[in-house]
């Protein structure tokens, strides 16, 4: 579990980053969810946007994809997420 401090940290860096995957009218599916993980693991911290065609609530759909790849929900903000994982090969954030 990520503490606020780590949070605030996280979302910082997050800031300046573009969303790299969109959930749109299909949901999120185990595709999705495996190609979102390869993503962590090389970048560590990545936003996915959420399209407004989607009929999931963006909640839930968070909910769905840190479950699905394991990784820590750093942040919703309006239709985007934010989403944290340790990299096991490629560790370039130090969280403090």
């Amino acid at each position: 579990m990520l503490t606020g401090k780590q949070k605030r940290f996280l979302r910082s860096k997050a800031h300046h980053l573009n969303p790299i995957f969109q959930v749109g009218k299909g949901g999120v599916n185990d595709n999705m969810i495996k190609q979102i993980n390869e993503a962590l693991e090389v970048r560590e911290l990545l936003k996915v946007s959420v399209l407004q065609n989607c009929d999931e609530d963006k909640d839930e759909v968070a909910e769905k994809l840190s479950s699905g790849c394991k990784a820590e929900l750093v942040q919703v903000i309006g239709s985007t997420i934010v989403l944290y994982k340790e990299s096991e090969e490629n560790k370039q954030l130090q969280l403090p």
